[in-house]
């Protein structure tokens, strides 16, 4: 009872933090972690140890795999080198580091628990670095860094300590250690691509989502197991079973296991990640409780602490930098067309926060060794230290530095070229296809694919004080919605329909109004943006041929108002200069003025946007 009382609260706690960091203007894991410490040493708080199995074994696999199963295996592939660099070469140079600092700084520690640490403090951690990134609004190169660097780090610091210890406890060769880590790495890549291949054969053949759902929430752990049991690295197999299985997921699951289990991970990662942060605070007070019996002074000790946050702070920055400069020399970013600015290297290197994976490391070292309470404090203080100081402090160094977030402005252009690219080819294959319409279901098809597309495109107007089509029809249909709901209440307290047909009935309207609040959503983030920085990427012949203009916005269409109709958003003809309404416009006289003349290249008119669109080839610019 007792600790199913203490989870509960810890879990309204952790709940309560995330509601309140916002209003601290405090990044919620940071605001967990020193309430966490401080709540460590009240009377009635029971004392918590952090025991590597429950770590190792009940936390780290399951938010491994939820990272990894929602990563892009693709920009993975794009920023290998890096990653690979950093989750491999940092950790080892770290572990180096380190090691050196403590074994010249506490007496009596032997070289390989001094490396054995360096190897606990070494790898950042993928849920604090991304937690505080993505935030903040970091570049989703830096991101990409940070959450593939953080999903294969952990494999070489458990290796590298575990060759430590196996050090310390007999000695081992050298060459030992290569095949260790070896036998780690490929062991576990090939056991992830097995379980890869055996649950995409079982999802093939699964339709219901509730089963499919259940077996994701067996693959971390049977990864995990399976992969330590045979001597390889569990942290690799599971990444690699969760970024092959997220790749693949549009065509191994139905739509509806996809929301599920997107929806379900997302729950589990958010509560287990900031529950993670939470509990690393509260071993605040017995870790600071066992030093009283330490034989060192406290002025050594907190010399120590000092030195490895300091080392592992700029050992760090070290690597990142000469990983640019002398392996992996980082070519054009393929979203931007640009070599990555230094600004954005130096955010990767500051962004080395540590978290729960290092405490649990810490506690695999033997009790026996002399002066371990010392060693799991500088643990401590690498956690605690790099969460408070670089994680408050990165939001600072990305303003000044004037890193661009990303821009919802570019997200919603690549949104509507795409969909537009995906319309074409469906009428592609609806003219392919052979049918007898006699009810014009093909027309209503059309229809609602225009009106999907319309819609995209309406995201980019950022016209002021003007409700487009789309905001019209989020505000009118979500009344509508709220008025069903409520007769549908109604019907249910009479108790003439089965409670199973009001639930599915009202779970079609949730699907509804939960697709208008994420489109009306992205279009206020669209609108509130304030500054461009459009990307070119490959132009097609047409927009090559076309510069942007910077004429002055326009102000109203001439063909709507010698028909007497009404414009939404306002485009111009790179041609001849033409100003005529959108699709989403009720006459498209853009598009019209395309049929009628087969001018190819078009610019937004409207004031704060100046991308283009190519008729022909469907691409933006």
């Amino acid at each position: 009872m007792d600790v199913a009382l203490f989870l509960v609260t810890l879990a309204v706690g952790v709940l309560a933090g995330v509601v309140v960091a916002p209003y601290l203007r405090v990044p919620a894991p940071l605001l967990l972690v020193v309430v966490g410490a401080a709540a460590s040493f009240l009377p009635f708080v029971p004392q918590v140890h952090l025991e590597p199995e429950v770590v190792l074994l009940g936390l780290l696999p399951p938010l491994l795999y939820s990272a990894a199963v929602t990563s892009s295996l693709v920009d993975f592939n794009a920023h290998r080198r890096v990653i690979l660099t950093l989750s491999v070469g940092a950790v080892l140079v770290t572990t180096l580091g380190v090691g050196w600092v403590v074994h010249m700084m506490v007496p009596g520690v032997s070289w390989a628990i001094a490396f054995a640490l360096g190897a606990v403090v070494a790898p950042p951690d993928a849920v604090a670095a991304t937690a505080i990134g993505r935030t903040i609004g970091l570049p989703r190169r830096v991101v990409t860094i940070l959450e593939g660097e953080s999903l294969f780090n952990d494999a070489t610091a458990l290796v590298t300590l575990r060759t430590a210890l196996a050090a310390a406890a007999g000695g081992v060769a050298l060459w030992r250690v290569g095949v260790d880590f070896l036998v780690a790495s490929v062991g576990g890549v090939l056991l992830g691509i097995a379980a890869f291949l055996i649950v995409a054969r079982m999802r093939r053949r699964i339709k219901d989502p509730v089963l499919d759902v259940g077996l994701s929430f067996v693959i971390p752990f049977a990864c995990f197991l399976v992969a330590e049991e045979l001597h390889s690295s569990g942290v690799v197999a599971v990444v690699v079973a969760g970024l092959l299985l997220g790749h693949k997921a549009p065509i191994l699951q139905t739509a509806q296991s996809r929301i599920a289990e997107r929806t379900n991970w997302k729950t589990i990662a958010f509560l287990l990640e900031n529950a993670v942060f939470a509990l690393i605070g509260l071993q605040a007070q017995w870790l600071f409780q066992d030093l009283a019996d330490s034989t060192m002074s406290g002025g050594r000790i907190a010399a120590v602490c000092a030195a490895t946050l300091v080392a592992c702070i700029v050992l760090r920055l070290v690597c990142v930098f000469a990983s640019r400069w002398i392996l992996v020399r980082p070519g054009p970013d393929p979203l931007t067309g640009k070599r990555p600015p230094l600004s954005q290297t130096f955010l990767v290197g500051w962004a080395g926060m540590r978290g729960v994976v290092t405490l649990a490391a810490a506690f695999i070292i033997p009790t026996k060794t002399e002066h371990h309470e010392v060693l799991l404090m500088i643990a401590f203080t690498v956690v605690a230290g790099t969460l408070l100081i670089q994680g408050l402090t990165l939001p600072w160094f990305a303003r000044i530095l004037r890193v661009p977030a990303p821009d919802p402005l570019d997200d919603a252009l690549a949104r509507a070229t795409l969909l537009q690219q995906a319309s074409k080819a469906a009428l592609d294959e609806l003219d392919e296809l052979e049918y007898d319409d006699h009810a014009g279901v093909v027309d209503l098809v059309r229809q609602r694919l225009d009106q999907r597309n319309f819609a995209a495109w309406e995201r980019l107007s950022t016209t002021a004080d003007q409700e487009s089509p789309a905001a019209l029809y989020f505000r009118v249909r979500t009344a509508m919605i709220d008025a069903e709901r409520r007769r549908i209440l109604d019907i249910r307290k009479s108790g003439t329909v089965p409670s199973e047909v009001i639930a599915d009935v009202l779970a079609m309207l949730d699907v509804e109004e939960s697709m208008l609040d994420s489109a009306e959503q992205e279009r206020d983030e669209t609108v509130a943006y304030a500054s461009r920085r459009w990307t070119t990427g490959d132009l097609c012949d047409d927009l090559g041929r076309y510069d942007k203009v910077d004429d002055e916005p326009a102000t109203y269409c001439q063909a709507c108002l010698d028909e007497g109709t009404q414009w939404v958003a306002l485009r111009r003809c790179l041609e001849c200069g033409n100003v005529a309404c959108c699709d989403s416009s009720p006459k498209q006289h853009a598009t019209r003025h395309f049929h009628e003349t087969q001018h190819p290249v078009m610019q937004s008119a409207e004031a704060g946007e100046d991308w283009r669109w190519c008729y022909v080839h469907h691409l933006t610019a």
